[in-house]
């Protein structure tokens, strides 16, 4: 074993955004073993949404990470906060659908204006679908709404906790973690930029038309179809590849083949717990290296979630959940081909040199 050997394992842990994974884990994992030990695993959803916090301000300055990461605390907690809302009152379909339409808007602009990454809004979204299906009596909203803040707070704190480390922990300590060179700065002029536009149109009639779909035959999880039309299509200034969708389909089957290994055995709260922390790291660590190999932790963590929510038939679950996820895929695919045409226009009729 040369010399150099240890040195290349740290780099290792660096790359592989192991410090990430690690605060999203935790951040999950924590406010639901609290709401077991209090007997209330029906608010996990909840707690759980407000815990995605963690994700965002992966490699941020502490002072930025602190302004991105409250940002992303907000637009959940108010995600959150809208799905039970909609849920407490009964609301029709036609309000939901309103409600996912102000949430797209609001939340790619949100997204583009703050810099936050990850760069979209699948998170705000799943959390306002998911919440507004799960039975809400009205006396309980509001400790709803506050559960995921709470849960919120503590994913903040986790997020900025790097600080002390990296401060106090020594050079051992120090050599462990992820290097911060990312500054990404305000960008105010987002809310002009004719992609940020362009990419709330497609996630707009991506969302509303998977939806649609998947209502029309009938399917019984029809915000999966939505998710994964949000998830394909990508941020505004990104390449148009349709890589992603495929990555996500066929992650998505082999993510849906564990998870009935998981559920099927019908496991205590505790087991699902665990699996909630190790696909939350899992998932953490790969996003970024390799999509298709992240959503094999993804779909365990996002169906779990799910079930614990509204727990039902595991086969149904699964079903619906490669189905629809293909339904929304598809949709998203024609949405980026659609905005590949829309760039290919603004290129011909832009001056030369110019956008």
């Amino acid at each position: 074993m040369s010399s150099t050997d240890p040195g290349r394992r740290l780099q290792t842990l660096r790359t592989l955004e192991f410090e990430v994974g690690m605060r999203a884990a935790l951040a999950a994992v924590i406010p639901l073993v609290v709401l077991v030990a209090l007997g209330r695993v029906d608010l996990a959803p909840y707690a759980a949404f407000g815990g995605m916090t963690a994700i965002f301000g992966r490699g941020e300055q502490y002072r930025v990470r602190a302004r991105t990461v409250g940002t992303a605390a907000v637009a959940l907690v108010v995600s959150v906060a809208a799905g039970a809302s909609l849920a407490a009152a009964g609301a029709p379909l036609w309000a939901e659908a309103l409600t996912l339409v102000a949430v797209l808007i609001v939340g790619t602009l949100v997204v583009a204006v703050a810099r936050l990454g990850p760069p979209t809004t699948l998170f705000f979204v799943f959390a306002v679908l998911v919440c507004a299906e799960v039975p809400t009596p009205p006396d309980e909203l509001f400790a709803r709404i506050a559960i995921a803040a709470a849960s919120a707070a503590f994913a903040f704190g986790l997020s900025v906790s790097g600080w002390m480390l990296r401060r106090f922990g020594g050079e051992r300590v120090r050599a462990l973690l992820k290097e911060l060179p990312k500054d990404p700065s305000v960008r105010f002029a987002a809310v002009r930029d004719r992609a940020v536009w362009l990419n709330i149109a497609q996630v707009v009639l991506a969302a509303i038309g998977s939806g649609a779909v998947a209502l029309t035959v009938g399917m019984g999880h029809p915000y999966w179809a939505v998710v994964g039309a949000v998830a394909v299509v990508p941020p505004p200034g990104a390449a148009h590849s349709l890589l992603r969708a495929r990555h996500r389909v066929f992650g998505t089957v082999a993510g849906v083949v564990v998870t009935a290994l998981i559920l099927w055995p019908d496991p205590p709260i505790w087991v699902l717990i665990i699996v909630i922390g190790i696909a939350q790291f899992g998932a953490e660590v790969l996003v970024g290296r390799h999509y298709g190999a992240a959503m094999l932790f993804v779909t365990p963590l996002a169906l779990v979630v799910s079930w614990i929510a509204s727990p039902s038939d595991p086969g149904v679950l699964l079903v619906d959940r490669v189905i629809e996820t293909a339904i929304g895929c598809a949709m998203g695919m024609v949405l980026v081909l659609a905005g590949r045409l829309v760039e290919s226009r603004w290129r011909q009729v832009a001056p030369a040199g110019g956008r």
